[in-house]
């Protein structure tokens, strides 16, 4: 698969090809699971937060399976895996000073994280 350009973008909008992927692969992570993102600085495309890289987390929801944004980016296809939404607590992210209580939510696909 080509890397995608910006002339191709219209077309695939146009398709309506979705991400979500309908094949059985089992979760590496389960709802209530601590996870560590990884501290990851990758060359190119990711949709990992850098605020979250190194945090601690927990699974708050599994979405299912769909293609890993970073590999299709890439052009080295669609590495189906889970997606997850994980909650970081602002102390987690920000220090003793934020917000006490008050949390973010990011989207993080398997590749994203570590069991905590």
């Amino acid at each position: 698969m080509p890397l995608l350009t910006k002339e191709m973008v219209p077309g695939m909008l146009r398709q309506g090809d979705g991400f979500k992927v309908d094949i059985d692969i089992p979760p590496k992570f389960s709802v209530g699971d601590r996870i560590r993102a990884r501290d990851i600085n990758p060359e190119g495309h990711t949709r990992l937060p850098r605020y979250a890289r190194g945090r601690q987390g927990v699974i708050d929801k599994d979405y299912g399976v769909f293609v890993f944004p970073d590999t299709m980016a890439r052009g080295e296809g669609k590495n189906p895996q889970h997606l997850y939404s994980v909650r970081f607590m602002f102390s987690e992210l920000w220090g003793p000073d934020a917000r006490a209580g008050d949390s973010v939510y990011v989207d993080m696909w398997d590749d994203y994280m570590d069991p905590a």
